[in-house]
């Protein structure tokens, strides 16, 4: 996964796949998910992401926590 943020465009997107994208749904409130070839979602794009309070302009943390099952 990668997470990318245009502070210039105020957008945060989360690629969740390394294929690209074939169709988008617009949700309500500038949420963009884009799917690949087999149905499965590619990325999420969030618009307005600092007016969203989803990231604060140059504090952005990512934490990642991993299970091992065993």
């Amino acid at each position: 996964m990668h997470i990318r943020y245009d502070p210039e465009a105020d957008v945060l997107l989360l690629i969740l796949r390394d294929e690209p994208p074939v169709d988008a749904v617009e949700e309500p409130g500038g949420v963009i998910v884009s799917y690949g070839e087999e149905g499965e979602p590619v990325s999420v794009e969030f618009l307005n992401a600092s007016v969203r309070r989803l990231v604060r302009p140059g504090k952005v943390r990512v934490t990642i926590h991993t299970e091992r099952r065993g």
